[in-house]
């Protein structure tokens, strides 16, 4: 039997008369850390004080007694650390092993973009997420897809429009709209970009941006349309003139774009109060060898910024930009949500505390409940191959087709002419993107240069953003093997030569997401990354992130769709 309005009500008034009276020092708090010297982001200095906490919220600092006491003379207590903006699918686990590995880092908020499995899924796949964060302890929050499909170009899925989408903003973890990806669109007045934007407005929500190198008065229109923020500056410049005209900028440090380096000198007291840290994605070698927030923290203070500016940066601007008012801070009436480290240089993580409860001791995660999620919604989430089994004659062409350029070290490319063959010598190989959403049977079909595979072939599920099958062979027959093993998989990363498979990572969740813990899956990734280097791979870049962005239309120059090679400066197919 569900409980009362006025059951609830009471219950409400019964733990606020708990929190005043913890407080107020009439009773003892759940928990005090004795001793505590800790930021104080709002006077910018280190303090040193008891803090309390009663019902998930610290009560107070001064002098406390608590049921429980810990003693935390010689560490330094800071807020919970916020990652901005992350797309928890790029992780290529579940979110409770995602939460698994950024405890011990720190992390007690994420705010998390859903658009991969939303581009494969719908709905059904922002439903699913929405499911399967449910009261973890790390706070999930979410920005709804802006761009499902990324461009009309692509096949995905689904398509969202706003009406679509609408009644999730009434979820209570939905901060918005995620990145205005279609920085064009907006700037244009497409239809669809205003009415997702006035949508979002009318329910008082934020909008994040996504519009690298944007200048002059198309930067003016699009942030005049309500953009609030931006991810994409790698330049410097950029930021400033972003930060200039009022946008707050997420200084992104994850595994495929890294610009702390270029973004430093924001992190001064001109500019700092107007950003904030974020992984966007964030790949499982880098949770597992390097971390999370805490990573961008230290490097940041390696790279000679003021520790506490690096910690505000970390947690409470992004706090206040999502208008998250109960986190990002160390003061009475906000989460108990703390990081115990050793000390600013070495910056060692030793205790986590979600809401006045040890989550973390020494790397040791506590066991927390795994959400329940609907068991249609399971189903639909393992069900989203839809296609026939291929053969070499599906990956066939005789005509000439466009060579993508591949550029070392970057996600752009190059056109690079056309063939008409593979040549295996030259490194012109095959690359094909197979439909695999509605049975389509559309497969676009074109060449590829700098990839560096000598035999065989690779394939994967994960092609950003309509996540349908890439694959690049030196031959059809090997590219229809790899391909087809995906989708008896259900989704994942193949690599085929000599007639067999020779290493796969399984991702049956909407083909981008594995059921096994993240250690597995990144020794199943890293040893498929080594049997592609062993096919003659260049080491220099990543066998299965690289490929997949080739089948992005939104970044220069040339890249495979389901029609072909698209050239994405002329907007037209070579």
């Amino acid at each position: 039997m569900s409980e009362s309005y006025a059951g609830k009500i009471n219950r409400k008034l019964l733990k606020k008369r708990r929190i005043i009276n913890a407080a107020a020092g009439r009773e003892p708090a759940d928990l005090v850390l004795k001793n505590a010297t800790y930021v104080n982001v709002f006077s910018n200095e280190l303090c040193t004080a008891d803090i309390a906490v009663a019902e998930g919220l610290i009560v107070g600092m001064g002098q406390y007694s608590g049921t429980r006491e810990v003693d935390m003379t010689g560490k330094i207590v800071l807020p919970g650390f916020l990652d901005a903006h992350i797309h928890l699918e790029s992780s290529l686990v579940t979110p409770k092993e995602f939460v698994r590995a950024v405890l011990p880092h720190g992390t007690t908020t994420v705010v998390t973009d859903p658009h991969e499995i939303a581009n494969v899924m719908g709905t059904d796949g922002i439903e699913y997420m929405l499911q399967a964060t449910e009261e973890l302890p790390v706070d999930v929050r979410f920005m709804l897809p802006s761009c499902v499909p990324a461009t009309p170009l692509d096949e995905s899925g689904a398509v969202l429009d706003y009406r679509a989408i609408d009644s999730f903003y009434d979820h209570p973890r939905v901060q918005g709209l995620a990145e205005m990806m279609n920085f064009v669109g907006t700037i244009a007045g497409d239809e669809q970009c205003v009415e997702k934007i006035v949508a979002a407005q009318a329910h008082h929500k934020k909008i994040d941006g996504h519009a690298p190198d944007l200048v002059g008065n198309d930067l003016n229109a699009y942030i005049a349309a309500g953009v609030y923020s931006d991810h994409e500056c790698h330049d410097l410049n950029d930021a400033i003139a972003k930060l200039e005209r009022g946008q707050f900028i997420m200084i992104r440090e994850g595994t495929a774009a890294r610009n702390l380096d270029a973004l430093f000198p924001l992190l001064c007291d001109k500019y700092a109060e107007r950003c904030m840290f974020c992984t966007d994605d964030k790949h499982p070698s880098d949770l597992l060898e390097k971390g999370h927030i805490d990573y961008i923290v230290k490097r940041a203070i390696a790279l000679g910024a003021d520790p506490i500016t690096a910690v505000k940066v970390a947690c409470h601007n992004a706090a206040r930009y999502f208008l998250l008012n109960n986190r990002g801070a160390i003061a009475p009436g906000y989460l108990g949500d703390f990081v115990i480290i050793d000390n600013f240089q070495s910056f060692e993580i030793q205790q986590v505390y979600k809401r006045g409860e040890l989550m973390v001791d020494h790397g040791q995660v506590r066991d927390f409940p795994v959400p329940a999620i609907e068991p249609y919604l399971t189903e639909r989430a393992h069900s989203t191959f839809h296609v026939d089994r291929l053969t070499a004659e599906d990956f066939t062409e005789t005509r000439p087709r466009g060579i993508i350029g591949m550029v070392n070290g970057e996600i752009t490319t190059v056109d690079a002419g056309y063939s008409d063959r593979i040549d295996v010598e030259y490194d012109v190989l095959k690359i094909a993107v197979v439909e695999r959403h509605k049975s389509t049977h559309h497969i676009g079909i074109g060449f590829l240069q700098g990839y560096g595979l000598k035999s065989g072939a690779v394939a994967t599920s994960i092609s950003h953003d309509s996540h349908n099958i890439i694959v690049v062979g030196t031959s059809e027959a090997d590219m229809a093997a790899a391909a087809n093993r995906v989708v008896e998989l259900g989704g994942g990363i193949v690599v085929w030569d000599g007639g067999a498979v020779q290493a796969e990572v399984p991702l049956p969740i909407a083909g981008i997401m594995s059921e096994e813990p993240l250690v597995t899956v990144n020794e199943k990734l890293e040893a498929a990354k080594e049997k592609a280097f062993a096919l003659g791979v260049g080491r220099g870049i990543d066998p299965f992130m690289t490929l997949s962005f080739m089948a992005l239309p939104v970044i220069p120059s040339l890249r495979i769709t389901t029609r072909g090679v698209f050239d994405v400066t002329s907007q037209s197919y070579v």
